[in-house]
């Protein structure tokens, strides 16, 4: 059995880690290599870094960030945020990045996935999908852009399977309504983009405790879980974490020492 996955994110904003609620009220968190050299250390499977304001501020992701981080931990990591282009994506795999997130750029233009995957692999391509429950609907998903301020209209389920078509490699899947609340996973909505697409998915947006972690894997059937102000505001540890997933008896990469 394939052993799930615990990755801190680092939400970056000029040059720093933030994290807020709901994508807003951001405070600052550190230094986005620090933090990774940290969570690698400490056992994390692998790291997300998401350039938040890029696509919001028509900017490029910090590739001078990749490349200290690519040289600093031993882990893979997936870099996001305003990658428009080809050259985009060939600039931060060459930085270090083990993969690249597209999000907004990917709904602008859809055929950026599948040249992305055919030139590169589809395990280098990672779909990033902001979603909102729509109100008073249910099982009812919208995707968001541009960093959670443009509601697209899509439908999050219709969308995933059409990333996966176009070649993604895994998707990573926020939860809008749960992000930096610590109230848990939705993991309806992950369960119902899991049973969907047979490519990786991601659960982000909500984690709180140990058990919305295990519910992630269990409940919304993820193969990896999201996990930001939990980690960054000291609450839990990944060897906390770890233990107690494991003790559960739940396919997890023991650490080390």
């Amino acid at each position: 059995m394939v052993a799930l996955r615990l990755i801190p994110c680092l939400d970056v904003s000029n040059g720093r880690v933030v994290k807020g609620v709901n994508f807003v009220g951001l405070r600052d968190a550190g230094d986005p290599v620090e933090l990774g050299c940290r969570y690698s250390k400490a056992g994390a499977d692998e790291l997300v870094f998401l350039d938040i304001t890029a696509t919001h501020e028509k900017r490029s992701t910090l590739v001078d960030m990749v490349r200290r981080t690519s040289e600093a931990v031993t882990i893979p990591f997936t870099v996001g945020g305003g990658i428009s282009s080809l050259n985009g994506i060939n600039e931060l795999l060459r930085a270090g990045a083990d993969k690249v997130s597209l999000n907004s750029s990917a709904v602008k233009d859809p055929s950026l996935i599948s040249q992305g995957a055919n030139r590169f692999g589809s395990q280098c391509i990672v779909v990033a999908i902001d979603a909102k429950k729509k109100k008073d609907i249910s099982n009812n998903w919208e995707v968001y852009v541009s960093g959670g301020r443009k509601n697209t209209g899509l439908n999050v389920i219709q969308w995933a399977e059409k990333v996966y078509e176009l070649g993604a490699g895994e998707i990573l899947l926020t939860s809008m309504d749960g992000d930096g609340t610590q109230n848990g996973y939705d993991v309806e909505l992950t369960k119902a983009i899991s049973e969907k697409v047979p490519i990786p998915v991601i659960a982000s947006g909500g984690a709180g405790c140990l058990r919305h972690i295990k519910e992630a894997f269990t409940l919304g059937k993820s193969s990896a879980a999201l996990l930001a102000s939990l980690l960054h505001d000291g609450k839990l540890s990944i060897r906390e974490i770890k233990e107690y997933l494991i003790n559960e008896n739940l396919p997890i990469r023991p650490i080390e020492g």
